[in-house]
This record gives structure tokens, sequence and C-alpha cells, in this order.
């Protein structure tokens, strides 16, 4: 159906316009074949009940060729009965003609009705038609649009699925994966389960044991405890099986460092055999120092030159103990060694990063030579007059002597020249040497002169 008002399509199942909310009014289709039957209905029956005509009588007596139509007369009761009932039947067959004639009036008028209604019929068919496919396409244009998304949401719903089942997927392999491993043993650190923790970095270990993350791991359960002592132990045991690691050398360095172990990476590194590693880790890399003259007993001063092939600064001790930037002296001049005794030179080199290295060390023996007692002449003897007393004195040597028989000591009087005999007189001239390097003394020579 059409709305009279705004033209839109009003579909069969409703009474209201869907456009313009116009109510329906429903008019039955007129059609002309009601009122050609009606007519010949009616007709049929007013010709067989209506009353005989004086023309009727005339047809039946010209029936009769031998009376004469002029003449009057009175009709039997049989006549008239004849009359009506060939009336009735003529009629009849009047009627039947016209019936027919009427028939096919009426199948004309059908036709022509039909085809007018076709017509009508036909266009509205067609604007039905039109109507009908308009709505189609429009359902079917709904019904594409609903199947897309439906299948958008299918698409969607399919994807989440797959997505959700890859994501659990993913979470499954990362929970058992050296990463979750990881995370699993520091979450246990947070916790102190040592155990557990110490459990999920051993897992990882074997996942991976050339990573040094699971065994950075294992380290932190002790310095966690402030067991430092463990904790090195694990990187050191650690290396011991993968000497050429580089990533657990630099694991242990970064240990170190952040314990303030520094001296320790010398320690470490010193061990290392593996040219690559040492590449790789050359910035940590201090080399001790080296002396020069080496160790050994000496008769005279010394003085022992220190280097370091890394270069950065030495520093020193001579009493034993471990020299660092804070107990020991900064190398700046050869180390002078000037008097005599055993003496344990050590000495640690610092490299640009601030790491010392080991400590090397050399023992050194000073010990000065002892002279003879020095020669004195004249020898001991009775003298006549008095004569020059002369002390040889060898080079390194000081003389110092006495002429009352006391033994001279360095506070006695120097030896500068021949001393005079003095005169009748009984002189203990006793002479000694001094070391100028070592203030050593040497034995005592006396002379005992007499002058008359």
């Amino acid at each position: 159906m059409i709305c009279r008002h705004c033209g839109a399509a009003i579909p069969d199942d409703q009474l209201v316009c869907p456009r313009c909310g116009a109510e329906v009014q429903i008019v039955p289709d007129y059609n002309p074949l009601d009122d050609v039957l009606t007519r010949e209905v009616k007709g049929s029956v007013e010709g067989a009940t209506r009353q005989i005509q004086t023309d009727d009588i005339r047809r039946y007596r010209r029936g009769g060729g031998d009376q004469n139509v002029n003449v009057t007369r009175v009709l039997s009761q049989d006549e008239m009965d004849r009359i009506r009932k060939d009336r009735r039947y003529g009629g009849q067959r009047q009627n039947a003609d016209q019936g027919r004639r009427n028939t096919d009036e009426l199948r004309r008028q059908r036709q022509t009705a039909g085809s007018a209604q076709q017509s009508r019929q036909g266009t509205g068919e067609l604007r039905r038609s039109r109507q009908d496919t308009a709505e189609l396409k429009r359902q079917r244009q709904q019904k594409r649009l609903e199947a897309a998304k439906r299948k958008r949401r299918n698409l969607l719903i399919t994807l989440f699925v797959i997505l959700a089942l890859i994501a659990a997927g993913v979470v499954i392999v990362y929970q058992n994966s050296y990463t979750g491993m990881l995370r699993k043993g520091y979450n246990a650190i947070q916790t102190r389960d040592y155990t557990a923790a110490e459990r999920y970095f051993e897992r990882a270990v074997i996942k991976d044991k050339s990573r040094p993350e699971a065994y950075v791991g294992q380290a932190e359960i002790y310095i966690d405890q402030d067991d430092l002592d463990s904790a090195e132990e694990v990187f050191q045991e650690a290396i011991r099986t993968q000497p050429s690691n580089v990533r657990l050398y630099q694991a242990a360095i970064k240990f170190y460092t952040d314990t303030e172990q520094l001296e320790k990476i010398s320690e470490l590194l010193q061990d290392c055999e593996d040219e690559n590693v040492l590449g790789e880790v050359s910035d940590y890399i201090s080399a001790a120092p080296e002396f020069s003259p080496e160790k050994g007993e000496f008769e005279e001063v010394q003085e022992i030159t220190l280097t370091s092939e890394t270069g950065g600064d030495i520093y020193y001790t001579l009493d034993g103990s471990d020299p660092s930037a804070e107990n020991g002296t900064r190398y700046t001049e050869p180390v002078l060694l000037q008097e005599e005794g055993e003496f344990e030179l050590r000495a640690v080199a610092v490299n640009s990063k601030g790491i010392p290295s080991v400590v090397a060390s050399a023992a050194y023996k000073i010990q000065f030579p002892i002279a003879d007692a020095p020669a004195v002449s004249p020898s001991t003897g009775r003298y006549s007059k008095p004569q020059q007393i002369t002390v040889t004195v060898p080079d390194g040597y000081t003389a110092y002597y006495t002429m009352d028989g006391s033994v001279p000591t360095a506070s006695s009087t120097k030896y500068t020249g021949p001393v005079m005999m003095p005169e009748n007189a009984q002189t203990n001239f006793m002479a000694v040497l001094v070391n100028n390097n070592n203030g050593k003394t040497t034995e005592a020579t006396m002379r005992t002169y007499i002058t008359e």
C-alpha cells in the first residue's frame, strides 16, 4: 500500500504510515461486473412474473394462420392458459437468449473490466513491485549489514579467543622461562623466602648456565643476609667452570664494585688466562708495581724504584702492612734504604678507575761492612822527645781519639790531623773509626807513649 499523504510504502501488516504517521483507510475496490450481474438477475425475475399484455395475445393469434387477426373475440380459459404457457416459455427463451447475450456482454464487460482491472492491478502491481523491490533491496541490504556485523562480531570473538589463548600460552611459557624463574626468585627474596629463591635461581641456571643473571640472583640471596663471602663464592665457582665467559667476569666485577671490594677485582683478573676476557675488561686491570733493584742483601745504601705497566698512583709501606691510598706513602721518588736492617717493601698501584692492583712485595737486607781498628803510629814505646801521632782514616769514616785511656766515641775529639805527644809524660792514646753512612764504630786502637 501507498500512503495517500506522503507516498511512502506501507507494509501490509501495518495500519499507520511509518514515515508521516497517518492512519490507513481501507476502501473496497470497485468492480463493474457486480452491477451487470445485479441488473441481469433483476430482469430475469421481472420477465418471468409480469402480466400478459395485449401484444402477447396478438402474437399468439398470429400463430394460428387460419384465423382473422382483425376478429375480436373472447379467449377461452384454455387459450389463456396456452398463451400464458407460451408466454412463459417464450419469455424463458427470450430470457435465455437475453441471458446468453447478457452472458456474452458480461464476459466482454468482464474482459474489459478485467483488462481495466488488470491495467489498474498492473499499475498497482508495478507500484507495489517497485515498492516491494525497494523494500526487498532494503531488507537485503539490512540482512547484508546484519550478516557483516555478525561476521565481524564472530571474527572479533574468534580473534579475542585466539589472543587469549596466545596470551595464556605466553604467560605459561614466560612463567617457566629463564626470565620467569628470575622474577620468581627475586619475588621470593622480597618475602625473605630464601629457600624458594635459591630453587628458582637454580632452575634458571639449569636452563642457561652461561647467562650471569641467575648467579647474580644467587649472590643477592647472601648479600641480603650480609654474607658477602658466600656471595663471592657464587661467582668464583661459576668462573671456575666457565673461565672464558666474559659476562660472568663482568658480573663479578660489578659485585665487587657494588660491595666496595675493589681490591678483589685485581685478584680475580690475576688468575685469568683468557686474552679475550682480559681484553673486554681491560679498564679494570691494574698491574702490580715492579721493584728495581729486586729483593736481596746489600752492604750499602739502596734506592728502590717502583713502576707499574698500567700507570696510576703507587703507594708503599716498609713495615709489612698492606698499602693503600689511606694507609701508605704515595710514591714520588725512589725509596731510600740507608740504614742497616731488614725491610719488607710492599707496594700497590691504583689505576684511573680507582682499581687497586694486587700487593707486590720485596725483602731487602742492608748490612754495612765493619772496618778494622784504625792504624795508629808510632807504635807504643819510650821516646826521648815528643813525636807526631797519626791515624789512618779510610774513605767514608771519621776518626775520633782520646789521650786519657778512655774509649773514644763520636762525641770525642775528632781526628783532623797528626797529634803531638805530651812532653815528660805517659800518654794512653786510643782511636776509633765511625762509619759516615750508618754511624757504626770500629774497634779502638790503643797506644802508650812515654816521653823523657
